[in-house]
């Protein structure tokens, strides 16, 4: 007799240079999908079906995660127990070795969770470098983890008064990328919260000297539009670069039209990092 499947949430990382983003790609491509890597390392658990990784939250080309999430489905052989989670996470993790993506967490749930609609929200950070006057003074361990503007320093009281225009409930129309999925997607989104705050780069106490800064922008919602977070910093960006006022975030809130949106002022994905899914 076949026992039914069980279901397993798993939270997962991954630096994402390399990946033409977190969902599925054919594999013919050049650059493929994280969940291409899950999915290939899964078949080795040897289950009586093929298993698929249903992805919380999805993330560009060149965007990371520090904790992205997934829920599947394991049929194991009859006779085969399911997995408990600690031979899971490493059974996973031991077929993603040449990777640089990590299984962090993994749990047993019941059938009728699903890792996207059962999310209460999402967290993101953008990292910001800040005191280049050139790409070449970015230190090289922080390549492909910030964004350092043009121009050295940023204006960071103005960014945080416009940031507060961001808040609430709106129509992001704006604020969003289109694609396919548009026609279909409301652009009512809210965010929860929205902080920008100093921050540490990796090692950068033993180069305190060159007077870099980091910052980080955080922004938490349920949900958030094609390539939303990214538009944002952008334009906040704009504004602590005197380019934008404050209230002009407002305006373009108010626009609700993509094509307002500043030309090349979106933020490059290298800074992006899914921080959380909340439950």
């Amino acid at each position: 007799m076949v026992s039914p499947p069980a279901r397993y949430l798993v939270f997962f990382q991954y630096f994402g240079t390399k990946y033409s983003g977190v969902m599925e790609t054919l594999n013919d491509q050049s650059m493929v999908g994280v969940q291409n890597y899950l999915e290939k390392a899964a078949q080795n658990l040897k289950p009586i079906v093929p298993i698929k990784f249903y992805i919380s939250s999805r993330t560009d080309t060149g965007v990371h995660a520090l904790c992205n999430s997934a829920h599947l489905d394991i049929q194991r052989a009859p006779g085969k127990p399911a997995f408990n989670e600690k031979q899971l996470i490493y059974s996973l993790n031991y077929h993603l070795r040449p990777e640089p993506i990590r299984i962090l967490n993994a749990y047993r749930v019941a059938s009728s969770f699903h890792a996207r609609f059962s999310a209460l929200s999402r967290t993101y950070v953008y990292r910001l470098l800040m005191g280049c006057t050139h790409h070449s003074e970015i230190p090289v361990f922080e390549r492909d983890l910030c964004w350092a503007p043009v121009g050295g320093y940023l204006n960071v009281p103005a960014m945080q008064d416009a940031a507060q225009f961001l808040l609430g409930t709106h129509d992001f129309s704006t604020f969003r990328s289109l694609n396919s999925e548009t026609p279909f997607r409301s652009p009512i989104r809210t965010i929860l919260q929205v902080d920008i705050r100093p921050s540490s780069g990796f090692l950068s106490h033993h180069y305190e000297h060159r007077g870099l800064e980091f910052w980080e922008l955080k922004f938490r919602s349920r949900s958030f539009l094609y390539r939303q977070v990214r538009r944002m910093v952008g334009a906040l960006v704009a504004v602590g670069q005197g380019k934008l006022a404050p209230h002009h975030i407002k305006e373009l809130l108010e626009i609700k039209d993509s094509r307002a949106f500043p030309p090349n002022a979106m933020a490059p994905p290298s800074g992006l990092f899914l921080k959380s899914v909340e439950y």
